[in-house]
This record gives structure tokens, C-alpha cells and sequence, in this order.
């Protein structure tokens, strides 16, 4: 499942980028947990949670089914 969070988040990244920012995959556990880390303008963004929350890990359980949560680490 890890390779296909990678590419899910490739499709996310243009978009951080744009901002200053960007996101580095840090684990994926057998339950569903993706744990990731938020970079560059992204890791100090008053609105990262909401960028966490409603961009990335909504992008990824619609992509991956098997995705039950996305956390920042």
C-alpha cells in the first residue's frame, strides 16, 4: 500500500509546492494509518491541519479505500 500512498501524494505535491511547502511519507501501517510530514511553509501554516485533513487525507481515502487516517508527525 506504501507505493500507492506515494503516488496518490504526487498527485497532492503540485499543489503544496506552490505554496512553499511539501509532504514526505513517513510510515503506512498494516490498520491504515498514513503518517506524514508536512515541509517547508506547509510544517509552520496556520491552516496546515485543514490542508492535512481536507487535502491530503481526503484525496487519499477516496484514491485508497484502504486508508482510514492521515496523521502529521
Amino acid at each position: 500500500m506504501r507505493e500507492k500512498v506515494e503516488e496518490v501524494l504526487q498527485l497532492v505535491r503540485p499543489a503544496l509546492q506552490a505554496d512553499g511547502g511539501d509532504v514526505e511519507l513517513v510510515d503506512v501501517t498494516d490498520d491504515g494509518v498514513v503518517s506524514v510530514r508536512l515541509m517547508g511553509a506547509c510544517g509552520s501554516c496556520p491552516m496546515s491541519t485543514m490542508t492535512l485533513k481536507m487535502g491530503i487525507e481526503k484525496t487519499l481515502k477516496e484514491r485508497i479505500p484502504e486508508v482510514k487516517s492521515v496523521v502529521q508527525v
